[in-house]
């Protein structure tokens, strides 16, 4: 899976935008994977929930919202291998609190790899490198 700062939405439901990780994704597996995202109670207090439209590019939500539902994509696909990049730069700390408890829950099995500038989204690395000027420590 390949999370980036800005996640890509279809002119579509919220459902259709996360099915694409999933083809045969059930209702409960959508929404757990929302729930891991911190994105599920949002969705839940929209009129038509998870077959709210979110319009051209999810230009109906906020750059958090989207970048929520891109992670969901990432946690209802379930691939062994995850870049993430930027996951949590667009969310609130009480948000991203959430989804770093759920990626260090899913991770046993997988390879991770977390590009942050944020210390508190790196503390769940295992190993951490640093890039500055130019060189990696």
């Amino acid at each position: 899976s390949f999370v980036t700062q800005e996640t890509q939405l279809f002119h579509d439901s919220i459902k259709n935008n996360l099915r694409i990780a999933k083809l045969t994704a059930t209702d409960e597996e959508i929404e757990t994977a929302c729930k891991k995202a911190s994105v599920h109670d949002f969705i839940m207090t929209l009129p038509k929930g998870y077959d709210t439209p979110v319009g051209e590019l999810g230009d109906t939500l906020s750059g958090g919202e989207r970048q929520r539902l891109g992670l969901a994509r990432a946690f209802l696909h379930d691939a062994p291998f995850m870049l993430l990049d930027e996951p949590t730069s667009n969310l609130d700390s009480l948000n991203e609190a959430v989804i770093l408890k759920s990626l260090r829950e899913e991770r046993a099995g997988k390879t991770v790899v977390l590009v942050s500038h944020r210390q508190s989204t790196m503390r769940i690395a295992d190993t951490v490198y640093s890039v500055e000027h130019g060189r990696m420590s």
